[in-house]
């Protein structure tokens, strides 16, 4: 259980707190933006199926105005980070058809566990909340190669009133807690600058949280300040440094590869944290290493990386894909390229004493103005970039220059930096970015399922007129010759004694629904989209008017809430939408 908290209230901080009450924000958007037909499809037996039934608009388009979501049920409120204004909006959701905005959550000016002050251009990246009201929120540096902080807040009070601020590392992406609440862990995700002239070591920083804390923000149990940096864990990639890494863990493109500069941590600066799952025990945390295609296993109490598991790749020979914006519109197939899974977001649960993760591949490249790593099929063989060989276009039965043709592979996006036959000194295998599905995977790294084209194919019969659309503008296939529907967060939930796979789109939107409760044997049940595709916002002229109509773009966070915690009654599924910046709650409808 949660330890309960008594007060979280630091005189020496509170008068930095920036935040905005509900008095003072009585003027604040809070447009109910559930489009009037919301785009449904299910499976024959589906269980249910989800429906909109409130949103939260910021008005703001396409500057990432809600991005990550978390739920505090004793407070019936909602925390979205919003990095366009650098900060944690507080929405009041006691009715969820009608969220409010009450307040905002901004640290600048406080002073942290190490004494740095948090300065202005902070940005906000991602929030979570315990039971008893204490919140955590990741914060990156205005340099985002410089060390971040983790900011610890008391979300009871109508006014949140922040208790501290530990120092961690560098771009601080991602923070979860442990089950029990004791432990925030933290993703820093250590990005280079766009020159390569600075890379910093990702790490995952293990930060021990205050459990009882007096009037004054000292800890009731140790007599000291709750917040002190001596709380603070890290585990890096030290330990991996000259050793071969295992098959399939993508290091590469970092300074030497930029040419500016030889480090001396090549494996520490090249991977790359991006999200955390920790295990219903809290022992042990997996943490995805996106462009690496690779997870980190964390033991939790020591802070030490212990082990790198590489998910692997999807054979897009078995398993088809439409893998260009120029054919014509669907056009499922089968084609000799390799899709890395990539994941992002990732969750995880115990099954019969198993661990598993389920990762949304979303797929993501290293892409700078120094180093970049992407190159199109029909690139290949020019301006100096060696050629696909013979035998790949052969086993699609073409010739290369038939593979490379716009309709065919040509457009597709696919990297440099794997598949090179440096003594035949052409491309002998082609590998994409992501593998447009989700995949379950064991806690020692063992695929035990993967959901293979099913994402396109529901896409193609839920909404066939604009399969793979962008967000930002409303088109057919816009997406194919990158990652599709792009799948991007995840988030776990019970329903009725099974255990469901809530997974946000972020380019065509919406959240695809999968009952996991066999981890080996998933199945889709519903998708569901809060979208009018006859609104393209991008192509607007009055592009205000557009964002009101169009629904929600770009899901990114996602948070489920039990029924037990729900203020309806039903489960609810919050998702934070980038592009429309939109934070929508969809309930969970039995078919009738």
């Amino acid at each position: 259980m949660t330890p309960n908290l008594r007060t979280l209230r630091s005189r020496t901080v509170r008068s930095a707190l920036v935040v905005s009450c509900a008095l003072g924000l009585a003027a604040s958007p809070a447009v109910a933006a559930v489009v009037a037909e919301p785009v449904r499809h299910s499976a024959d037996d589906a269980a249910f199926t989800l429906d909109p039934i409130g949103s939260y608009e910021t008005g703001v388009f396409d500057e990432s105005a809600a991005e990550i979501v978390a739920w505090y049920a004793a407070g019936q409120r909602t925390l979205v980070v919003n990095a366009q204004s650098g900060t944690v909006d507080v929405l009041d959701a006691a009715d969820p058809t009608t969220p409010v905005k009450v307040s905002e959550i901004s640290a600048v000016g406080v002073e942290a566990a190490d004494g740095s002050v948090v300065p202005e251009g902070t940005v906000a990246n991602s929030v979570a909340v315990r039971p008893d009201g204490l919140a955590v929120v990741a914060l990156e540096a205005p340099e985002k190669t410089d060390d971040g902080w983790l900011l610890a807040v008391d979300v009871r009070q109508e006014e949140p009133e922040i208790l501290g601020a530990y120092r961690v590392g560098a771009l601080p992406d991602m923070v979860t807690l442990t089950p029990r609440g004791d432990r925030a862990v933290v993703a820093n995700e250590g990005e280079p600058t766009d020159d390569y002239s600075l890379d910093p070591e990702g790490t995952v920083s293990v930060v021990e949280l205050p459990k009882q804390v007096d009037d004054r923000g000292r800890s009731a149990q140790h007599g000291s300040r709750a917040v002190t940096q001596d709380k603070v864990g890290t585990a890096d990639f030290h330990a991996f440094e000259g050793k071969d890494l295992p098959e399939g863990v993508r290091v590469f493109g970092g300074r030497e590869d930029a040419g500016t500069g030889i480090p001396d941590r090549p494996v520490s600066e090249n991977l790359e944290p991006e999200y955390v799952t920790v295990s219903d025990n809290g022992r042990t945390a997996w943490v995805s290493l996106q462009e690496a295609n690779a997870l980190a296993v964390v033991d939790v109490r020591s802070a030490t990386v212990t082990d790198l598991l590489p998910p692997g790749t999807v054979d897009r020979r078995d398993v088809a894909f439409d893998p260009s914006d120029r054919d014509g519109g669907i056009a499922l197939g089968t084609w000799p390229v390799q899709g890395f899974r990539l994941p992002d977001a990732i969750d995880s649960y115990r099954v019969r004493g198993t661990d598993y993760l389920v990762t949304a591949n979303e797929g993501d490249a290293r892409d700078y103005d120094a180093y970049s790593e992407e190159a199109r099929v029909k690139d290949l063989g020019e301006d100096g970039i060696p050629p696909v060989c013979d035998g790949v276009a052969a086993q699609a039965g073409m010739s290369v220059e038939e593979l490379q043709a716009d309709e065919n592979l040509g457009r597709l996006t696919v990297t440099l930096a794997q598949g090179l036959d440096e003594d035949a000194g052409c491309y002998a295998e082609l590998f994409t970015y992501g593998t447009r599905g989700f995949s379950i995977v064991d806690g020692e790294g063992t695929v035990v399922f993967d959901s293979g084209s099913e994402f396109e194919e529901v896409i193609a019969e839920a909404v066939p007129e604009y399969f793979n659309s962008n967000h930002s503008e409303t088109n057919l296939e816009g997406r194919s010759d990158d990652k599709g529907p792009e799948p991007e967060g995840v988030v776990l939930g019970e329903v009725d004694g099974r255990t469901y796979a809530f997974i946000g789109l972020e380019r065509i939107g919406g959240v695809m629904v999968y009952d996991v409760t066999d981890p080996t044997d998933a199945s889709f049940v519903t998708y569901v989209n809060n979208r009018d595709f006859s609104v393209s916002v991008e192509d607007s002229e009055d592009v205000d008017a557009a964002l009101a109509a169009a629904g929600d773009l770009g899901a990114e966070g996602l948070a489920f809430v039990p029924a037990a915690q729900s203020p309806t009654g039903s489960p609810l599924v919050i998702v934070g939408n980038e592009v429309s910046g939109t934070t929508t709650f969809f309930e969970v409808s039995e078919l009738r």
